[in-house]
């Protein structure tokens, strides 16, 4: 038993320690779907989680978890009743976090972050109180970009909260269509230093969405 714990635990730090080396060959495989080559620092992590004010959130989506290190930073913001859907384009990295991860409260979806509403039904949850994001937008085409945003916003319950960590500012610029304007932190213990917005649903739609 002691040795077969000892193999289990060695694959667990394997599967941990070769996240980066995952991370790096998935950014030189699909650059414009991951848009960094090194994972977020713990620093980043812990300001989007905080920024997410997750204590009241019951359904909470992120986009892009990657290999999983803010999806964990997430999961112990999280009350223990939420939900947490997890939505990555990548099915490598999608497998990745689901046996990184093996927490009941996550859901593992791989998918596209346009379709965050039919994530949300596919799984049976309602609307999402948080929706946070690392994909990067700054490479997207205008129009896919504009409609992953509205997929956002159609996606969040009344007074929800949208949360994107990003190198540019080109979410906050195509937000405005979408968005009322965000607050804004900059987290510079991360490489590169990250911008971090934090967008806030009205609960009327905007004229992009009606």
């Amino acid at each position: 038993m002691a040795s077969q714990r000892s193999l289990s635990h060695s694959a667990s730090k394997r599967t941990i320690g070769d996240a980066p080396v995952l991370f790096f060959r998935s950014f030189l495989e699909r650059p414009k779907e991951v848009g960094s080559i090194i994972p977020s620092s713990r620093f980043l992590e812990r300001r989007v989680a905080r920024t997410a004010a997750l204590r009241d959130a019951r359904i909470v989506v992120e986009l892009g978890p990657g290999t999983g290190g803010t999806t964990q930073a997430l999961l112990r913001a999280l009350r223990p009743d939420a939900r947490l859907l997890a939505i990555e384009i990548n099915p490598r990295l999608a497998e990745r976090v689901r046996k990184r991860l093996p927490d009941p409260r996550l859901i593992v979806h791989c998918g596209s972050a346009a379709e965050i509403a039919r994530a949300l039904a596919a799984n049976g949850l309602g609307a999402a109180d948080v929706v946070i994001s690392g994909i990067p937008f700054s490479t997207m085409s205008r129009n896919l970009a504009l409609e992953i945003l509205c997929s956002v916003r159609a996606a969040l319950s009344p007074g929800g909260r949208f949360v994107a960590y990003q190198v540019r500012d080109r979410v906050a610029v195509l937000a405005r269509e979408v968005f009322a304007p965000p607050t804004v932190a900059l987290e510079v213990r991360n490489v590169p230093p990250m911008r971090v917005y934090r967008f806030e649903s009205s609960g009327t739609a905007s004229p992009r969405l009606r």
